[in-house]
């Protein structure tokens, strides 16, 4: 099977999942049942595999017999030594009865038992810290479900029933992990302002990552870091662009509990292994993250939550993040909050890009001080002006900006990406097209009209340090000449036509007739009236 085909027949089935529940909650709720199930049957499906794998060394033909392989083990004398060896290689150990295959067969007999369910997100949640409290956003005992408790059992039998059609056998770890980030892509159009929480659109993803990976490919052992990763998505985007992708190690942190849960499900369904996965539930501004052995990051990525309030508080001017300001980002807008943390994170030859409403590039007080200051030590490296109305969560134009920390030169590239785009019903979109002419635009790192501007350090300084990308790059389009001649002839012809149309006009009022005193006098007003 062709994997574009094997992925779009993933996402369908996973689609028609999404039906099931659609019906009785939103997308924000019932994404959190759905991608919770998808996953238990992808923990479920890969030990099954696992499995048999270890005592036949080759794949199962089916889960089926994978299972009844994995049963027949079991009451073999060495069957500790191989719960052992999966547990080492998978970090969890199902036991047969609560298997998704098993699960799967007794929901089409009418037998599944959600208790049964509920103890199989128990056991993968104490097996291992890296599965800590995972399940935590699925009630399987919830009215949302359905009135009582045959309807609500009945509702997850459905579903489960539905999402066995996935053949995650013959699907490798990409094409489950990208059909994963599709749905959580119709989830955020579906959801509409909460999912600016947990989703960057993919065009903007890829613009971010292309730019902070850029000289950076070949690395082995890249180290990526997200702040405020959302569902990961972004983190992931280094893998696309990656020559050693198997190597990248992934740090990320994330605000809100359930979307945390599944930045820790996304990267396993990309198969990331655990060791190469550092995520933390937590609060970025609050407490610095990570202090351990390492704090500094090749690449720093970030979409963090626009102009969020924080509590500013006086001791964060001696936090090693801000302390060389002077200055804190305003308690109503923590955009360089979030901005100066990242930076922080950045290795010296790293790259940093992050995406912020435009008001970074020329509020004054305390955002104007701190941009002077990243401006004079040369760490604003480009601004980049996205259209407006490309994320879920808000319309406003946003731009990119691209830190370094430490380079030759204070020169700072401009480019107005504000035209690039594709108008859509709910949003706009930027198309591949669009996306590699602004990463051109970039890498030449020249002026072109109406497009981009190389400003030296002096045409900054020349401005107060104000950003805002008309100051540097006009695109503004002159409006033709008008020819007045054309413009005078154009006038006579449309009233001469106005003329000839109230004429035809009039001879039909005048051919109108009516037996009604009222009406006939009304008809005739109106005939002096165009007449006179």
């Amino acid at each position: 099977m062709a994997e574009t085909e094997n992925s779009k027949d993933l996402i369908s089935v996973l689609w028609s999942g999404a039906d099931i529940l659609r019906s009785k909650m939103d997308a924000n709720e019932y994404k959190d049942y759905l991608l919770g199930i998808v996953f238990y049957k992808y923990l479920s499906d890969s030990f099954l595999i696992k499995v048999y794998d270890l005592i036949y060394d080759e794949k199962p033909d089916s889960l089926k017999m994978a299972l009844d392989a994995y049963k027949e083990a079991l009451e073999d004398e060495s069957a500790e030594e191989l719960k052992e060896q999966i547990k080492s290689d998978c970090h969890y150990v199902i036991e047969p009865e609560l298997t998704y295959t098993q699960f799967a067969n007794a929901a089409r007999n009418n037998a599944f038992n959600r208790e049964q369910l509920q103890k199989a997100f128990n056991n993968i949640e104490q097996s291992d810290p890296l599965f800590a409290d995972l399940f935590t956003d699925i009630d399987l005992y919830s009215n949302r479900l359905g009135t009582g408790d045959q309807k609500q059992s009945d509702t997850i039998s459905n579903l489960i029933k539905e999402i066995d059609k996935a053949d995650l056998l013959n699907s490798d770890a990409e094409i489950l992990g990208n059909a994963y980030e599709y749905l959580i892509g119709q989830f955020a159009s579906e959801t509409g302002k909460k999912a600016g929480e947990f989703y960057t659109p993919q065009a903007v993803s890829k613009i971010l990552t292309k730019i902070a990976i850029s000289g950076q490919e070949d690395k082995k052992g890249l180290s990526v870091y997200d702040p405020c990763m959302g569902s990961g998505s972004l983190l992931l985007n280094a893998k696309k662009y990656a020559i050693e992708p198997n190597y990248i190690k992934y740090y990320g942190q994330e605000l809100n509990t359930s979307t945390y849960n599944l930045a820790r499900m996304n990267m396993f369904l990309h198969g990331i292994v655990p060791e190469n996965q550092m995520l933390r539930n937590g609060d970025t501004l609050d407490g610095d993250w990570p202090t351990g052995e390492e704090t500094d990051f090749n690449m720093v990525l970030m979409n963090p939550p626009y102009s969020a309030k924080w509590s500013a508080a006086a001791g964060f001017l001696q936090d090693e993040r801000f302390s060389d300001y002077g200055v804190l980002a305003p308690k109503s807008k923590a955009d360089y909050a979030f901005l100066l943390h990242g930076l922080y994170h950045l290795k010296s030859n790293g790259t940093m890009a992050i995406v912020l409403p435009h008001g970074v590039l020329f509020r004054g007080a305390a955002e104007g001080k701190i941009r002077e200051k990243l401006l004079r030590s040369g760490n604003i490296y480009a601004v980049i002006g996205l259209p407006a109305n490309l994320f879920y969560n808000t319309s406003i134009p946003t731009c990119i900006v691209v830190l370094k920390k430490h380079r030759e030169g204070r020169d700072v590239l401009f480019i107005d990406a504000s035209q690039k785009y594709e108008k859509g019903k709910k949003q706009n979109a930027m198309t591949d097209e669009h996306i590699d002419s602004v990463i051109e635009l970039y890498n030449d790192r020249k002026t072109v009209d109406k497009e981009a501007y190389l400003a030296s350090f002096e045409d900054i300084e020349k401005n107060d340090f104000n950003l805002n990308i008309p100051r540097y790059v006009d695109n503004f389009e002159k409006e033709e000449e008008l020819d007045l001649d054309e413009l005078l002839t154009s006038i006579t012809n449309t009233d001469e036509e106005i003329r000839k149309t109230q004429a035809e006009f009039l001879t039909l009022l005048k051919d109108l007739t009516s037996t009604d005193e009222e009406i006939a006098a009304s008809l005739n007003n109106l005939v002096e009236k165009m007449e006179g």
